[in-house]
């Protein structure tokens, strides 16, 4: 496994390899969330290439870019036993300079939910993932599904910009408890986190419904606030949106999700159910 420091030792590395070429971009603190993307890579590509850099433009004022968790070797290690090709691992000199030219990210999309409570956060996230797929150049890039906002927004990009890359969804991958995996969950307490379990016991309650037959999403939000309302928390949003994070009156399957974002002590925690 190469380990690649800069952008010129990452470059010289690409420019030697032949065939399809997966990217999993990451900010570290590695976990099974990751490992399944990275898995999926390897599955469908003759190279996989990693990047762990903790991103300075998508986090606001007062959020945790400081404490963001940090494990760099540990990272690698995992990384090296998984069977990838290729770590990036840059420095923030390495990847920004100064003046620089900046994206916007969509109007409609991306100034509601995360947009609207983190409104220069997308505009990070699209800064620093086009420059990695300017630099690694793969065929296809593997993100969460937990970040469902994010993904429709890289898609968007994709599409908008004419990158010849394919933006693949993987599914969520949650711990014995039900918790979508998250680096962030290092934050909360024991309390907190059984506190927390009110997300994914709520993303279970409104499949129950839907496969029931229920199709109000009026309904389903009624029963999702009930499930989500407690003393301990303070619920950002949950609702349910097409693929195109427009406002929705009917389910329709394979068309429609259902987002939340709630803050449990000082922990943002999202999670989604794609229908």
């Amino acid at each position: 496994m190469e380990v690649c420091r800069d952008r010129r030792s990452l470059r010289e590395f690409r420019s030697r390899l032949e065939g399809s070429v997966g990217f999993v971009a990451t900010m570290g603190a590695l976990h099974k969330g990751h490992l399944s993307l990275i898995e999926k890579s390897l599955q469908e590509n003759k190279h996989t290439i990693i990047s762990i850099f903790v991103n300075p433009t998508q986090f606001g004022e007062n959020e945790d870019f400081g404490s963001y968790p940090r494990t760099l070797e540990a990272d690698l290690a995992l990384c090296k036993k998984a069977g990838v090709s290729a770590v990036f691992t840059p420095s923030v000199e390495d990847m920004y300079s100064t003046d620089e030219i900046t994206f916007n990210p969509p109007k409609n999309m991306g100034y509601i939910l995360e947009g609207f409570d983190r409104p220069t956060h997308f505009a990070g996230v699209i800064a620093v993932v086009l420059k990695l797929f300017m630099l690694v150049q793969p065929y296809r890039a593997y993100f969460g599904q937990k970040d469902a906002q994010q993904v429709l927004i890289l898609q968007k990009m994709v599409r908008d910009l004419f990158l010849n890359l394919e933006i693949v969804p993987c599914e969520i991958m949650r711990d014995d408890d039900g918790l979508a995996l998250s680096s962030r969950n290092i934050y909360l307490s024991q309390k907190e986190r059984e506190t927390a379990l009110c997300i994914p016991r709520t993303i279970a309650l409104v499949k129950k419904e839907i496969d029931n037959g229920e199709v109000k999403v009026d309904k389903l939000k009624t029963l999702a606030l009930e499930s989500l309302t407690q003393s301990e928390t303070t619920l950002f949003y949950a609702d349910f949106f097409n693929r195109e994070l427009k406002p929705i009156a009917m389910i329709e399957k394979q068309k429609s999700i259902f987002l939340i974002a709630l803050k449990v002590g000082k922990t943002r925690l999202l999670d989604n159910l794609w229908i």
